[in-house]
């Protein structure tokens, strides 16, 4: 049986270095990792602040060292959400505070911009607080939106709006909040359908297929498809009565989607996992918004 261990010493950030809520998480094909954070920013749930982060809020670390090897994203953000990288290479990230979705190069140039600034809308050129991307091996991509809509959204490659579905709710094909969405390599949706404590997934055209639900699962964050296994792991959290976080753990599924643990959990320590990402070794990564850490959870074979 394959086991995880926490590496206690990774990443390994300079002296003085102040990760701020580190909420979307990415790995390109070199296998480098990729961190969205706030730094010195916090979302409060009110209104959204009006100034741009003047600091670097997208960190490239080296899988191994866990040492930052590049930043950037400094004066183009407001509240920074989700963050993929696609098979090119390219950096896709969200931003609740914008209501906008943003592709750039590797290395950080501005390749596309989705979405009106400051300016929340239900419609084929807006967004409500989008969440995530997934990106599909024709270059189509769909957007969750997310916080203030409950939708999916699907665009061509060139940003031309296709067609969206969902509303909010608990039925099929409904959603409240969905938080996080990826694509497994038949271009089928898992959409990480947070409040509703489930995965929902979807054909590539928006059809509803299936739903992964359990009675321990807390609210879903994220979901991911495992490459190497063809499986998928998500992350939960789960609150008090007064909405007090309590703690997150790691959630394994076979590729048929049926559950087969859950680990992660520091006992006596709360945390809250936001997003997650598998590397072609198994490790996987999670990003922690309560105590504003990134960590790697390594593969050991017994």
């Amino acid at each position: 049986m394959n086991n995880y261990q926490l590496l206690n010493n990774w990443p390994d950030l300079p002296g003085g270095f102040k990760l701020g809520n580190p909420t979307g998480i990415g790995i390109d094909s070199n296998q480098n990792i990729f961190i969205f954070h706030r730094t010195g920013r916090v979302w409060s749930g009110g209104s959204m602040p009006d100034k741009y982060i003047s600091s670097k809020t997208i960190l490239m670390l080296d899988r191994d060292t866990g040492k930052i090897l590049n930043s950037w994203g400094d004066n183009l953000f407001i509240m920074p959400h989700g963050l993929t990288v696609d098979m090119n290479n390219n950096i896709w990230v969200t931003d609740v505070g914008l209501h906008q979705v943003f592709k750039f190069s590797h290395d950080g140039k501005l390749l596309m911009i989705l979405g009106e600034a400051k300016v929340p809308g239900n419609d084929s050129t807006h967004f409500n607080l989008p969440t995530d991307v997934a990106i599909a091996k024709d270059g189509s991509f769909y957007v969750s939106d997310g916080y203030g809509n409950s939708r999916v959204v699907k665009f061509s490659s060139t940003g031309e709006y296709l067609f969206d579905w969902g509303k909010k709710g608990d039925k099929e094909g409904e959603f409240n909040l969905p938080h996080a969405i990826d694509l497994d390599d038949k271009g089928n949706i898992y959409v990480a359908d947070r409040e509703n404590s489930r995965i929902q997934v979807f054909t590539p055209t928006g059809e509803f297929l299936k739903q992964w639900t359990d009675k321990s699962f807390g609210n879903i964050s994220s979901v991911v498809f495992d490459k190497e296994k063809k499986g998928f792991i998500a992350v939960d959290y789960t609150t008090s009565p007064s909405d007090m976080i309590l703690g997150s753990e790691i959630i394994l599924f076979d590729p048929s989607g049926n559950f087969i643990t859950k680990f992660g959990k520091e006992e006596g320590i709360k945390c809250w996992y936001h997003n997650v990402v598998v590397d072609n070794q198994e490790s996987i990564y999670i990003t922690d918004i309560l105590r504003n850490k990134i960590q790697k959870f390594k593969m050991v074979f017994n």
